[in-house]
């Protein structure tokens, strides 16, 4: 567990942010990480699963690798047993891990998009800034209501979601760099009607500014779907370490449509462009 001040970023009024991996959540929400990225991952996860992974590393195809995580954590959390159950029982089972990706694809501020928002916080100590609007926090700690509320709203449809989430942030990022070896980052877009929301740290020309963004946000890997979700549109140099979810990395239609990656946020230089 790793541990540092980092006041924009904290959830707690002491500014002390805590989270689950190897690297301290300053570190992962900087722009200078975002330049040399260094591999991430979420304590224990890997070492728990190990066969899970050694069975990864046998198999050549990635729509099989796929379906093999698909089966994993069917049997692993009990997702294929839904029908033997009723009640709420039944409705946490089949609301796994793939229903709130689903969830965020539909509108990311509902209850699912705040549970994602909630494991980034969790894991990897980066508060989000903006849900139903921008985010505020109290002197005493509290949360701002609206997160407050979808966020445990969400939770209470669910069981043991975050485990679920750690297990697809790893299988992610085993499958980032089995398919591109040696690759640190990928060049991405993202559309966006309300620029002046992302507060600006710093610039450098024109066109050109570090903004904070929120702790899970989506960007696409095609420069003109990008104009289908803003009148403007940034591109970034996005850290594999910091993609949860691409498009094509399951054996389904899940974000295919759009492109889309799920990246964790913080601090990024962004390249505003024409069109």
């Amino acid at each position: 567990m790793a541990g540092t001040p980092y006041p924009e970023q904290s959830a707690k009024p002491s500014g002390l942010a805590l989270n689950l991996c190897d690297t301290s959540p300053w570190l992962i929400a900087s722009e200078e990480f975002n330049a040399n990225p260094t591999p991430i991952q979420i304590a224990g996860v890997r070492t728990a699963n190990r066969g899970f992974f050694a069975k990864l590393r046998d198999t050549e195809d990635p729509q099989q690798r796929g379906q093999i995580f698909h089966d994993y954590l069917a049997v692993t959390f009990g997702l294929h047993l839904w029908e033997q159950y009723a009640g709420k029982a039944r409705s946490s089972l089949r609301n796994s891990y793939f229903r709130y990706l689903r969830g965020w694809e539909v509108d990311s501020n509902r209850e699912a998009a705040a549970v994602l928002k909630s494991w980034v916080q969790s894991r990897f100590g980066i508060a989000p800034t903006y849900h139903r609007g921008r985010l505020t926090h109290n002197h005493d700690g509290m949360e701002d209501p609206r997160f407050a509320y979808d966020r445990m709203k969400g939770l209470a449809m669910t069981n043991a979601i975050f485990s679920q989430l750690d297990l697809l942030y790893e299988y992610c990022q085993y499958e980032l760099d089995r398919r591109w070896p040696g690759q640190l980052h990928w060049e991405l877009y993202r559309g966006t009607n309300d620029p002046e929301e992302h507060p600006v740290i710093d610039r450098r020309g024109k066109r050109e500014s570090c903004v904070r963004l929120n702790n899970l946000v989506s960007f696409t890997s095609d420069r003109e779907k990008a104009w289908e979700f803003g009148s403007t549109v940034w591109r970034s140099q996005i850290p594999f370490c910091k993609i949860v979810f691409f498009s094509g990395l399951l054996p389904d239609s899940l974000l295919k449509g759009e492109d889309e990656y799920l990246v964790i946020g913080g601090h990024y230089w962004v390249k505003e462009l024409l069109f």
